[in-house]
Formats: structure tokens, sequence, C-alpha cells
């Protein structure tokens, strides 16, 4: 071992060993303990834990109610993604304006939600979500619409949810894209001005294609994101009413800390994990594609 080879070791081995220690064993520990059927009367023995081998996978696919937490995850994922990127754009394109004032201030207001903590932004909401006190019944009952249960109505838990989290999260990518727009040389606006091309086909033809390596940045965390969806059902709805805002997170922790059945709330941890890093490899894929 060269002394090259060596020095680099001593200086990775602070940031090396806290990650082995505290991610990739307790992660092959997790994956050992979906083969078995882990639960509470295991943690004063270990010899009750069994090897079942694919039981909890098997099980996992034909339970209805991981299918149906399944369908409310990718829900909010393709519905609040697009929501939250877009108002990302918007946002960023209007801070950075020339013709804006108080950027500053702007900024600060719309990352203000980002720095608060989720359980009391969550809370607060619940008020503003108030079948007979909230806050929006309160504003839509000046256009003649009726009190909605917006968290006591199926059909209307997971959009008031998904609206909550894209006012919640979308000032943090607002930032990612600010500093991409700043990236874009004023020169190719200059010249597309100056060839005749208006607003909108700076924005199509210079702004989104200059944008892209952002884009895909933050739709991948944005996806991400979206498949850990937990805080938000957890405290306003309990992953109601009747199972319409349960998400795969909410059901593992369910599973694991409420029922006790350890090995299968890891194996939904690893069907969410390689979901995860099979959206991240499409949407990679097809970033790549579009470059070509």
């Amino acid at each position: 071992m060269s002394k090259l080879y060596r020095a680099a070791l001593f200086f990775l081995a602070p940031a090396l060993i806290p990650i082995l220690v505290f991610f990739f064993i307790p992660s092959l520990a997790a994956l050992a303990l979906s083969f078995t059927d882990f639960d509470i009367y295991s943690l004063s023995n270990l010899h009750f834990a069994r090897f079942v081998g694919l039981k909890n996978y098997i099980n996992l696919f034909n339970d209805p109610l991981f299918r149906k937490a399944m369908g409310n995850t990718f829900y909010f994922m393709l519905v609040g993604g697009p929501l939250s990127v877009a108002a990302s754009l918007g946002s960023a394109l209007l801070v950075n304006s020339k013709l804006m004032k108080f950027k500053g201030l702007f900024r600060t207001i719309y990352f203000a939600p980002v720095v608060t903590t989720l359980v009391a932004v969550a809370i607060v909401w619940r008020f503003i979500y108030h079948p007979r006190f909230g806050l929006l019944n309160y504003l839509l009952g000046f256009i003649g619409i009726h009190p909605i249960d917006w968290l006591g109505d199926p059909f209307w838990a997971m959009p008031a949810i998904i609206l909550m989290s894209v006012w919640k999260g979308f000032g943090y990518n607002m930032v990612i894209f600010v500093a991409g727009l700043q990236n874009i040389p004023d020169e190719l606006y200059e010249a597309a001005r100056i060839d005749g091309a208006g607003a909108w086909r700076q924005f199509r033809d210079i702004t989104l294609p200059m944008l892209l390596p952002t884009t895909l940045f933050i739709s991948v965390i944005t996806m991400i994101n979206s498949f850990q969806l937990f805080a938000e059902p957890y405290v306003m709805t309990q992953g109601g009413p009747l199972n319409s805002t349960l998400s795969i997170v909410l059901l593992m922790y369910q599973q694991g800390f409420r029922w006790w059945n350890m090995g299968y709330s890891a194996a939904i941890a690893f069907v969410l994990f390689g979901i995860i890093l099979i959206g991240s490899l499409l949407q990679s894929r097809l970033q790549r594609q579009r470059r070509l």
C-alpha cells in the first residue's frame, strides 16, 4: 500500500467510519431482517426470529392495504411533484426578473416555510382546513362555495395534503432554480431579442434547455421526497379517512412500531428503496436521451 493511498484512507476515515457504522451495517441488518418474521417477541430473544425467505415480500404484494398505500403515494408523487416543480420555477423566474423589486425580501418569504418545522406546519394547516372554523372554508364562502371537510372527505384529503406539501417545500427548489437562472449568460437573451424572439420564445428555447441539469436534479429530489411522504398524513389524518392518505412510509411505520411486525416493515422499506432507485435511474436515462 503506497503512502499516498494510506494518507487518503487516513483523511477519509473520519467520514467513512460513521457512514459504515450508522448506514451500511444497519442497512444490511434491515435487509436480513426482511427475510425473517421478526416481531415483538424476538426483541427479548432472537431465537424467536425465524427465517421465512421471500414470504414477507410475497405477502406484501398480496396485501390490499399495501396496494392502497402504493396508489396513494404514486398519486401524491405524480400530482404534487409537477406542481412543486412548476411553483418553484415560476417563483424563481419571478424573483430573478429584472423588473422585480425587493428580491431579497421575496426570497426570504418564499423560503421561510422550508425552514419551519413540518409538524408545526401540519398542525397549523389542520386548523386552516377545519370544516367549520377553517380559514380556507371562510374564504371560499365569499364566492358561494359551501364548507368542505378537507381532511374528512376521502376525495379531498389527499389534494389537501398535496397543497400543503407544495406550499411547504417549493422554496427550497426555488433557490436552486434561481442559481440555475443566474448561470445562464445574458448574451443569449440579448442575441434572441435582436433576432426578434419574444419572452415566450426566449423561455422555451433558452431558459428551459439551459435549466435541464437543474430540472433533473430537482425532479429526482422531489420524487424521492414524495415517496417518503410520512409526517403530513401522520399528523393531519393518521392515514384516513378510509386509508385515502395512507402512504408507504406511514404503512411501514404502522407495521413496525404499532403492530411490531419488524420483518414485514423492513420488507416494505426495501421495496420502497427499489422503487426510488428505479425511478431515479429512469429519470436520468430520459434526461440523457433528451440531450441527444
